[in-house]
């Protein structure tokens, strides 16, 4: 008698997920990491899925920018994940705040890692482990993407839109598992020309299959409306550039 009733409390719970899934495009995704509050936001497509995709977020925190750009990705076929670096309680309300989060985790190497593993573990809990799986990022989350990708996190692919490139002390890509697209502008300021050489050199070292894609006199958040460094034109080649990378490298 209790091994039925256990049967069907099962069946309601994976009933419910179903429901879940069935009717809801978008879901929060709450979590902690010690004792502190999280939240990804997480998108499916109205069809079956091509693969994950991870978006970490620019300097400014998790906003509608990188919501959106998971929504575009979910009409792709992929079911889209933006996490969140910085925790629902994080003060963001300038540069100031900016510079104190990123901050913290460029200083703290393993914080930082812990935070990008910790919401790829909740996310999986949820959507299991699709054999692609990607992982994409923008300026902050640029250089948050190739944090990741020296951790030795299995992915099929890292791409960073105007990221920071620069490798810190003690770090390489010896581990690296999957390949590389950088998205950037030959004027970024943050992080300039001799920044992707040096990259180049060690993904060369190292074997890491990579792409480079250069946008000629632009600067650095060339994908940000509203920005001073905003280029329509390098928005649509990188966006093109990062669905013609996904469609190659998926194994389908």
């Amino acid at each position: 008698m209790l091994i039925k009733k256990l049967i069907k409390y099962l069946l309601l719970f994976c009933c419910s997920i179903n429901t879940l899934y069935a009717n809801s495009h978008t879901i929060d995704l709450n979590y902690q990491i010690d004792g502190k509050d999280f939240s990804s936001y997480l998108v499916k497509p109205n069809k079956d899925a091509k693969g994950i995709i991870f978006i970490i977020h620019d300097w400014n925190g998790l906003d509608n920018y990188e919501k959106s750009r998971a929504e575009m990705l979910s009409e792709e076929g992929y079911l889209s994940v933006a996490l969140d670096l910085f925790g629902i309680d994080a003060k963001l309300d300038g540069f100031e705040d900016y510079r104190r989060e990123t901050s913290f985790l460029y200083k703290n190497r393993n914080e930082f890692r812990k935070r990008i593993k910790s919401g790829l573990i909740e996310a999986r809990k949820i959507l299991g482990d699709l054999k692609n799986q990607f992982i994409i990022g923008y300026c902050f989350g640029g250089a948050a993407v190739l944090e990741t990708a020296r951790s030795g996190e299995e992915m099929t692919g890292f791409v960073s839109f105007h990221g920071g490139l620069k490798t810190p002390e003690g770090q390489d890509y010896s581990e690296t598992s999957g390949s590389i697209l950088i998205l950037h502008g030959s004027v970024d300021p943050v992080s300039g020309m001799d920044d992707v050489k040096n990259l180049v050199k060690e993904l060369n070292d190292f074997e890491i299959q990579h792409e480079v894609h250069i946008y000629g006199g632009v600067r650095h958040s060339f994908t940000i409306k509203g920005s001073r460094d905003y280029s329509e034109n390098a928005e649509k080649k990188s966006w093109d550039a990062l669905l013609s990378y996904l469609k190659e490298k998926s194994k389908l």
